[in-house]
């Protein structure tokens, strides 16, 4: 039973289109067909008849070959190895050259369902190895199952929708590395960045997965410049907050774009489980199973939290003497408000400090080049707001600042989860002041454990 498109022109009104051919993912769905001859030429004009790829290509060959036999790990009680998935060694070696070994709780629980095409549900904070979780079973699955017949420009087989630049950024570099190996092509759709660019980009050869802001996302949907009828695998991640960033009416058009919920696989994440992100996950997944990884065990047993209780007054002459201090050799600064940012950020710079900006008024190219460069340690102090507080995934961060309090205690958790990453330890520091000292007892709540508050050492208020 294989259905086809009927009227997809999208006109100048905005019409939404309603694509929904199958794509075979569960098991009681049907298989995807052939294009119609009709619809053949439905590529970019300009593309017609060089755009045409075969879809079984083979990755390139390595140098020498290359076996799981040469990424021994041994067996732990407890622990789920990455050799117990049954993945292609092409995706193996991807690991392997990553160092990872063992799963991480999400992905020892999500991995086994979702590599037998089930769609997922999952909750975790930022930092669990949800992004490889999703990453490792969309890999597999396209290389398992190479799409039958010839390919067109603009129609990925994965997609994957994240809220912000950064985070998006960050999933596509994880993806590239996990995927270095597995001849599999990544496109990344931002908005702020050229649209030719990235154009160009999407029509340099077919592609196979998609990482996209909503925005961008739907501004090539809209130019017909990309197609997701033959999407086979979808993924949301950080639903909560698209949710809370009013993505939602866009996403669920992209959704609607996308093949029925029974013949794709959907993989939602959040880091909560409002009525709401219930709602979205009825709608959009189809008999998902469900992995709760809760708040306490994903930052608090890596970083040493600390609360400091300063006047206003007393907040910057506080930071300053951190920053000067010898342990804090890469700081993330988190304020509430853009206005706030770019005030400190001039203050440190007048101060004598290597520091960054990042929110949501700076251009994205220089919101990369500041991140390049911090990742780089060419500045040692990168001043935010929460638009970075999902999206910088930086290995050796050792102090995250809270100089406000997160109005929301659900930022609170992302922010300190900057550091303390991949095993190692971290230190956060919050500045409570007469201003925001009553949202501690939010973040107590939230994380289920009393805050210790104490006035900071004395070296750092001279």
């Amino acid at each position: 039973m294989i259905k086809h498109l009927v009227g997809r022109i999208v006109g100048k009104g905005g019409a939404e289109p309603e694509s929904q051919a199958p794509a075979g993912k569960h098991p009681a769905a049907g298989q995807k067909g052939p294009r119609p001859e009709s619809e053949a030429p439905r590529a970019h004009p300009r593309e017609a008849g060089k755009g045409k790829n075969n879809r079984k290509r083979q990755p390139k060959a390595p140098a020498e070959p290359w076996s799981v036999d040469q990424f021994p790990v041994e067996p732990e009680e407890g622990k789920t190895r990455f050799h117990d998935l049954g993945l292609r060694d092409e995706l193996m070696h991807g690991i392997a050259d990553l160092g990872f070994k063992y799963c991480s709780p999400i992905q020892a629980s999500v991995l086994p369902h979702t590599l037998q095409g089930h769609d997922a549900i999952g909750k975790a904070q930022t930092g669990t190895g949800k992004t490889a979780a999703f990453l490792i079973t969309a890999f597999n699955d396209l290389l398992c199952h190479p799409a039958e017949g010839e390919r067109f420009l603009g129609e990925p087989r994965a997609l994957v929708i994240a809220p912000t630049r950064e985070l998006v950024m960050q999933i596509a570099e994880d993806a590239r590395d996990l995927g270095k190996h597995t001849g599999l092509s990544t496109v990344t759709l931002i908005g702020g960045m050229d649209y030719q660019k990235q154009l160009n980009q999407l029509n340099r050869r077919v592609v196979d997965l998609v990482v996209a802001t909503p925005g961008r996302l739907i501004d090539f949907m809209t130019r017909r410049d990309l197609f997701l009828d033959r999407v086979e695998i979808l993924v949301l991640d950080e639903a909560d907050r698209m949710l809370d960033m009013g993505f939602i009416p866009q996403v669920k058009r992209i959704v609607r774009a996308t093949p029925n919920k029974e013949d794709r696989q959907t993989l939602l994440f959040s880091a909560t489980f409002t009525q709401d992100i219930i709602n979205l996950s009825n709608q959009w997944t189809f008999h998902p199973v469900t992995v709760e990884i809760e708040p306490d065990h994903v930052a608090t047993d890596t970083v040493d939290q600390k609360v400091y209780l300063v006047s206003s007054e007393q907040r910057y002459r506080v930071l300053t003497n951190l920053l000067r201090g010898p342990d804090a050799q890469s700081v993330i600064v988190f304020a509430n408000r853009r206005d706030q940012v770019r005030r400190l950020h001039e203050r440190l710079r007048k101060s004598g400090v290597k520091a960054g900006i990042l929110s949501g008024e700076i251009p994205q190219a220089k919101r990369t080049r500041t991140l390049e460069q911090f990742k780089s340690g060419e500045i040692k102090v990168l001043v935010a707001t929460d638009v970075a507080g999902r999206g910088i995934h930086v290995d050796g961060v050792t102090h995250v600042v809270n100089y406000n309090l997160p109005e929301d205690p659900e930022d609170y958790v992302h922010r300190i989860g900057r550091t303390g990453r991949a095993g190692a330890s971290g230190t956060s520091i919050s500045f409570a002041s007469e201003d925001d000292a009553f949202l501690l007892p939010d973040l107590e709540a939230l994380l289920g454990e009393p805050l210790e508050c104490t006035h900071p050492p004395r070296d750092l208020l001279v």
